[in-house]
């Protein structure tokens, strides 16, 4: 019998015909769907073999229900929206992608810090109003300023790697790093406490778990400089979004440049609400969870993606296994990690 491939998000990230090639090497029988609800996911691909998900969602009740199940293949990096601890429990293999956009990340993460530090969004809202430049107040050289990583992962050593170049001093915090990594990429590891006190931009580079859910709320806001950037382009979901409205309004800190949001869904098929109260502030800016993107990354990302089912349905082993421990295959990454 034919495999059957629920291939999500076919809406907003379409399928490409080199997908269909990939996966016409199995005879695989593809069912297109967005699956943006639990219940559509389920009317129309209870009886797959595998999926393929970029942004949704993909609940462990759903999973539950998917009987002939054998492999979930995320096409991209993060694997917050698919509950892999139920997949794990029924033997399901959950692949990833942890290297198809580190380039694109390090490059937006550092536009986000150049554009911030600049002051261009500022700029070019006087320019429009025929404004004359004034203050140069908030402006420093960067080579004056600390950027502070948490997640000293791949795209982490990019962004540094970015960072130094301009001259920047890189202070990094990731509970799992090696001890001699800090030396190798000329960066200083400090604890959070430490960070948060004496980076002038703080970036947020690491996956989202339990446990930093929310991980910068009001608390951790107040620890760092007046003057400070808070920049995000890991996930909406580490940051407490009505505590940092709070911040940037009264002048807990400078300003903020997010790609990643918890209260906004950029991803909804008839477009999204502005009425978030991010839209009201003016020393923030805002990009569509666009960081990930380029026609390579985004390329690699479905054909990648194609190339993991057919491996694991071919009785193969794939790329990147996120639960490979539970699953008897080799572990190249069994657990998310900053």
């Amino acid at each position: 019998m034919k495999p059957i491939v629920a291939r999500l998000n076919a809406v907003t990230f379409p399928v490409l015909e080199a997908e269909r090639e990939i996966l016409s090497t199995i005879n695989a029988q593809i069912i297109e769907l967005e699956g943006a609800t639990d219940d559509e996911i389920l009317a129309v691909a209870a009886n797959a073999d595998a999926v393929m998900i970029c942004s949704a969602y993909l609940h462990g009740a759903v999973i539950g229900k998917m009987n002939k199940l054998k492999v979930i293949s995320r096409m991209g990096t993060g694997v917050d929206k698919i509950d892999v601890a139920e997949a794990t429990r029924r033997g399901i293999v959950v692949t990833n992608l942890p290297d198809f956009s580190t380039e694109e990340v390090a490059d937006h993460t550092l536009a986000m810090i150049l554009a911030t530090a600049r002051r261009l969004k500022f700029y070019d809202t006087n320019m429009r109003q025929g404004r004359k430049p004034c203050s140069v107040a908030g402006i420093h050289r960067l080579s004056t300023q600390t950027l502070g990583i948490i997640g000293f992962g791949r795209i982490g050593k990019a962004v540094a790697k970015r960072a130094r170049a301009f001259g920047m001093k890189v202070m990094i915090h990731d509970p799992f790093i090696k001890s001699n990594e800090a030396v190798k990429w000329d960066v200083q590891a400090v604890d959070f406490e430490t960070l948060l006190a004496n980076a002038d931009y703080l970036s947020l580079l690491c996956p989202l778990t339990d446990d930093n859910r929310k991980m910068i709320a009001m608390e951790q806001l107040r620890r760092m400089k007046p003057t400070a950037a808070l920049i995000n382009t890991g996930r909406g979901e580490l940051i407490n979004e009505n505590n940092l409205v709070e911040a940037l309004k009264t002048g807990v800190i400078r300003a903020a440049a997010l790609d990643v949001f918890e209260g906004i869904n950029v991803f909804n098929e008839n477009g999204f609400d502005t009425n978030h109260p991010f839209f009201g502030i003016d020393n923030i800016l805002l990009t569509p969870h666009v960081s990930a993107n380029s026609e390579e990354a985004l390329a690699s990302a479905r054909l990648d993606g194609a190339r993991n089912i057919v491996a694991v349905l071919s009785g193969g082993t794939p790329t990147n296994v996120v639960s490979a421990r539970h699953c008897g295959l080799d572990p190249q990454s069994p657990k998310n990690k900053f």
